[in-house]
């Protein structure tokens, strides 16, 4: 029960923020983890996304030592005013666990609107009659932990789009104390089509092998590790014409206190399959089809988590698109008040240099955070966020009260302003009631 922590936006694609609504949190990797960080067929966000949930129900555990199921019913509420429907998304996952460490996972995704016929009435949105995935996928896991991998298939079904629907991706990986290779591919095809997912960019071929060396420093010594990684991922369209390419090469120092420190170089190429705005701040576009290269570098720092005083920092400095360069650092505060009280700040800065007419474009993001605990049973926490790109002030103060194992009372008050002219865009108290009924 709690908003979304707010992130300097300069992609292309969608952005993932991850669930936080705990009926979907219970048992989640059984539909959550099928597929890729970016091939998702079941994004649970989808469901209820700004549409009030009428009803849902689900099951999910073990049927044996082997076995273990999860299904889900959901239906949201008809919206007359945007000309919504009700859905209705019905979810199966069934999940065989197979020599020692290793799993197969079968998983189905329906989403279905209900009593509607699509672009009958021509002066609001059409929206799907039905959207459908059938995924299967096999997870690989040796008994001694070298060797991991996946392989999956997923095919969708929506009305008219009946061919190059299908996705393919695996990966085999092996990890050992000094050496790390790793080879992943992804394909999917451009009429794929999962509405209950996050799948942010379709029509691609994807391949991205990496290779990395760990030394490790045997005498008593402060620094317990350290060694070089080198990656690189290219995109290719169906033709198998690349349209994107990064390589990184990363060098890593692990110390003894667990604190950590990364350098890294990399280049980049991109090729836009469509108009893009660089600063993402609603200012002109790159035309579709324009080719950019440039080289960055960049360092990470994160110290010692046991401390009570912890801090993190980043650096990114290096070229841009249109032949521009981009500086972004990051910091990160924390101190732990032993144990009621966490403290902590997190600031990014960004400064974007291009041609006109976008010219010099810096943005700020700022978050403070307090944690107290009272008790085992009684939460408080409270944030606030300056977000300069989106021109937003936020604050979220949050009430827990925890007076079952995994049942709550939430009283959470949220506040949006704009810092210029200062003015309140909305604001909203919400109580929440959470019942944990197991049989």
């Amino acid at each position: 029960m709690e908003v979304d922590r707010q992130v300097t936006n300069l992609d292309r694609f969608e952005l993932f923020f991850p669930e936080r609504r705990q009926f979907f949190l219970e048992n989640a990797d059984l539909f959550a983890n099928f597929g890729y960080a970016t091939i998702r067929p079941f994004f649970s966000r989808r469901i209820g996304l700004g549409v009030p949930i009428q009803y849902g129900a689900r099951l999910s555990g073990k049927l044996n030592k082997d076995w273990r199921i999860g299904v889900m019913d959901m239906e949201t509420k008809k919206v007359d005013a945007a000309g919504l429907p009700s859905q209705n998304f019905s979810i199966i996952a069934l999940q065989r666990k197979v020599f020692s460490r290793s799993n197969i996972g079968v998983l189905f995704i329906n989403k279905q609107s209900i009593n509607y016929t699509p672009g009958k009435d021509t002066s609001k949105p059409t929206y799907s009659d039905y959207n459908r995935n059938i995924g299967l996928e096999y997870n690989l896991a040796s008994a001694n932990n070298l060797w991991t991998g996946k392989m999956l298939f997923i095919k969708s079904f929506s009305p008219g789009k009946s061919t190059n629907d299908l996705v393919q991706a695996a990966h085999l990986q092996y990890n050992s104390r000094r050496w790390l290779f790793l080879w992943q591919h992804e394909y999917v095809g451009k009429n794929y089509n999962a509405e209950v997912g996050y799948v942010p960019r379709q029509g691609y071929i994807k391949i991205n092998p990496v290779a990395g060396r760990t030394f490790l420093v045997r005498r008593k010594a402060k620094i317990i590790s350290h060694g070089p990684k080198f990656s690189t991922t290219v995109f290719f369209n169906e033709n198998f014409k690349q349209t994107d390419n990064e390589s990184f090469l990363s060098y890593s120092v692990a110390w003894r206190n667990q604190s950590t420190f990364m350098a890294w170089v990399a280049h980049d190429y991109v090729k836009l399959l469509a108009p893009f705005d660089p600063t993402v701040s609603n200012k002109d576009t790159l035309a579709r089809g324009t080719e950019h290269k440039w080289n960055a570098w960049g360092t990470e720092f994160i110290s010692k988590p046991q401390s009570l005083f912890t801090f993190g920092f980043s650096s990114r400095y290096g070229g841009y698109y249109a032949n521009g360069n981009r500086l972004n650092l990051t910091c990160d505060l924390g101190y732990r008040f032993q144990p009621f009280v966490n403290l902590q700040l997190s600031t990014s800065y960004n400064q974007i240099n291009l041609p006109q007419p976008w010219g010099r474009t810096t943005f700020w993001l700022i978050g403070p955070r307090v944690d107290i605990t009272f008790s085992n049973k009684l939460f408080f926490t409270t944030f606030f966020q300056y977000n300069e790109q989106l021109k937003n002030m936020n604050l979220n103060t949050r009430f827990q009260w925890r007076y079952k194992p995994a049942s709550d009372l939430f009283i959470v008050y949220t506040d949006n302003y704009l810092p210029a002219p200062f003015s309140v865009r909305n604001r909203a108290v919400v109580l929440k009631f959470n019942y944990w009924w197991n049989l």
